[in-house]
C-alpha cells in the first residue's frame, strides 16, 4: 500500500428523531470535520425525518468527506432520549454512506436511557386529572 492510499477514518454520529435528522462527522480526536442536518436539505418541517431527505444528507456528507480522504467510518446512532426506537432517517443514512463507498467499521446504538427522571406531579392524594 502507498503512502497516498493511507485510510482514513471518520466517526459519523447520526441523531436520528422523528422530527429530524442530523449527521456530524469527525475524525478519531473530536475534531468536526462536516454537519448536516434535514433544515440545511429541505425546507419543509414535515420532511426533515424523512428517509428521502436523510439520503440527500448522507450524499451531502459524503462529498464533503470524500474530499478530504476519508474512507472508513465508525457509526454512532442515537435517537430521543425515552423514545422507542431510532427515527427513520438513520437506517437510510447508513445504508447510503455504505453504497457510495465509505467501510462501515462498526455501528453502535448510542440511544440514552432514562434511569428515574424527574419526581412524578402530585401530592398526598396523587395527581389528580
Amino acid at each position: 500500500m502507498a503512502k497516498d492510499e493511507k485510510d482514513h477514518i471518520g466517526i459519523a454520529y447520526i441523531y436520528a428523531t422523528f422530527n429530524n435528522t442530523i449527521v456530524h462527522i469527525t475524525d478519531l480526536s473530536g475534531n468536526t470535520i462536516a454537519r448536516c442536518s434535514g433544515g440545511m436539505v429541505t425546507k419543509q418541517d414535515r420532511l426533515k425525518a424523512n428517509p428521502t431527505t436523510a439520503m440527500f444528507i448522507a450524499k451531502k456528507i459524503g462529498e464533503e468527506i470524500k474530499e478530504l480522504g476519508i474512507n472508513n467510518l465508525y457509526i454512532r446512532m442515537r435517537g430521543k432520549t425515552g423514545s422507542p426506537g431510532l427515527g427513520p432517517g438513520a437506517h437510510s443514512v447508513v445504508k447510503t454512506l455504505s453504497k457510495d463507498g465509505f467501510k462501515i467499521l462498526s455501528i453502535a446504538d448510542t440511544t440514552r436511557v432514562p434511569r428515574g427522571g424527574p419526581k412524578a406531579g402530585g401530592g398526598r392524594r396523587g395527581r389528580r386529572v
